[in-house]
């Protein structure tokens, strides 16, 4: 009978915290638990409910520093309160006046129950810690941009320093343009070898190339960041990285869109990313060689599907050396979907710290925080919708004497065959209109690509997304 009345007070300190010490014990001290567990339990309740109405107020909070900490102090308490009431309620169990045996086992069940509830309890506080700590580093800027036309234009640069190189050089550049309320995107590949790229004429670079960057063969696009670094005096104070600042404001007067946010990624690092999330998988297209470009050849990556760690995802992605620039920009394209499409909930749990601390090393931007969980959001838009691919790459544009007017001319068409797909139910509806077709002009553009269109893809297949994924 004791045994069995021990066994329940710890079984209800762990159902309803406090019941066992108004059964057995202080009732004073029952009472402020259990309210204490109510408003637990009730403001988690209050959550899900908004979480199920307006979902962006849960990642909202997610990335809140101030929210943050609030969880955390709470986990906190919560976990120092629990340990302090199954003591109290194994003292209320009278162990002493039990046998052995009987005794060994209330011990023992108490501690695991401190051990596993307060246990998670600590360990959340300590996720959480990292998440803000994670925040504070990476999305420290505070200056918020609007949408350009309805759309987020992001700025993707896969940064390489390189054993032989000063600084740091973008040799991966691709623009993110979101649609602000679908979350559609299209993702603009630029080739880091285009020539002669023109530049804002209220930049620095203009007034140093005023007819395009065109300086012999350095003067390649991923060049305009290492230029900056070394002509910092040209460029105003508030800036902040020039390099970034020039190669920005540079694919805007490719492009013809206006840049919302940047985000760089430390090739190098990437390498521990991978790692951190336990590698990632993808179908290698062909025999890729690991060095390369300069450097010795230490290594082969075979073709076939299989799971890559750091350093293989990272020459996957940057291999070169026994085909184009373009079969490389596909490579990049197909490791990141794969890392999104690959990372479960569980992977991100148990390696959260490895994760963030590997973040933290290879990733700047200049998002800042209280941005996050619109991006969250339109993310999760995107993910049920299919994402546009376009690279500038030959025949349509030659990268040695690209035509610039027919960039912004590729970019236009993309994005409106793009915005046309949100809208696809009224589409159909005009369709089914009898008076549909007089009421289009004759050059109205549909979405069948061009014949031009059809022979850029086909001679590009090198550089196509599924392709280089196998």
């Amino acid at each position: 009978m004791r045994f069995r009345r021990a066994l329940t007070l710890l079984l209800m300190t762990l159902v309803i915290p406090g019941s066992a010490q108004l059964a057995a014990g202080s009732a004073r001290l029952g009472r402020i638990a259990l309210r204490i567990w109510l408003l637990v339990l009730g403001t988690l309740g209050l959550l899900v409910l908004v979480g199920w109405v307006w979902p962006g107020a849960l990642a909202t909070l997610a990335f809140s520093p101030f929210a943050l900490l609030v969880v955390r102090v709470v986990m906190i308490g919560c976990a120092v309160g629990w340990a302090v009431l199954f003591v109290d309620a194994w003292r209320l169990g009278d162990p002493m006046r039990l046998r052995q045996g009987q005794r060994l086992a209330i011990f023992s069940l108490n501690g695991v129950l401190c051990v596993a509830v307060c246990g998670a309890l600590l360990l959340g506080s300590h996720l959480i810690a990292v998440q803000r700590d994670f925040l504070g580093h990476v999305f420290s800027s505070t200056e918020v941009a609007d949408s350009a036309d309805g759309r987020y234009n992001v700025l993707l640069l896969g940064g390489d320093a390189g054993a032989t190189r000063w600084g740091m050089r973008p040799d991966s550049l691709t623009l993110a343009s979101i649609d602000a309320e679908t979350g559609r995107t299209v993702l603009f590949g630029l080739p880091r070898n285009l020539e002669k790229v023109p530049f804002p004429t209220d930049t620095p670079m203009y007034d140093e190339f005023p007819g395009g960057f065109d300086c012999a063969d350095e003067c390649l696009l991923n060049a305009v960041y290492t230029w900056a670094l070394e002509h910092k005096d040209k460029f105003p104070k508030d800036v902040g990285n020039v390099g970034v600042w020039a190669t920005t404001r540079t694919v805007e007067e490719i492009t013809g869109l206006d840049i919302s946010y940047h985000a760089m990624v430390d090739m190098k690092g990437f390498e521990d990313l991978v790692d951190a999330v336990g590698g990632v998988t993808v179908t290698v297209p062909e025999r890729l060689p690991i060095g390369g470009g300069g450097g010795p050849i230490t290594g082969w990556i075979e073709p076939g599907k299989q799971q890559l760690n750091g350093r293989k995802a990272l020459w996957f992605a940057r291999s070169r050396a026994t085909t184009d620039d373009y079969s490389r920009m596909a490579r990049q394209k197909c490791v990141m979907s794969a890392m999104l499409a690959q990372l479960s909930p569980t992977t991100v749990v148990t390696r959260f710290t490895a994760i963030a601390d590997a973040s933290k090393e290879i990733v700047t931007t200049n998002i800042p925080a209280s941005e996050l969980d619109l991006f969250v959001d339109l993310a999760r838009k995107a993910k049920a919708k299919p994402v546009s691919s376009v690279s500038f790459v030959p025949p349509q544009v030659e990268t040695f004497d690209p035509d610039y007017d027919a960039v912004r001319e590729l970019v236009e068409k993309a994005i409106a065959r793009s915005e046309r797909a949100d809208d696809k139910a009224a589409t159909d509806q005009q369709k089914a209109s009898p008076d549909a077709e007089t009421d289009q002009p004759d050059d109205q553009p549909d979405d069948q690509p061009t014949e031009q269109e059809q022979q850029h893809k086909q001679a590009n297949k090198s550089a196509d997304l599924s392709t280089a994924c196998g």
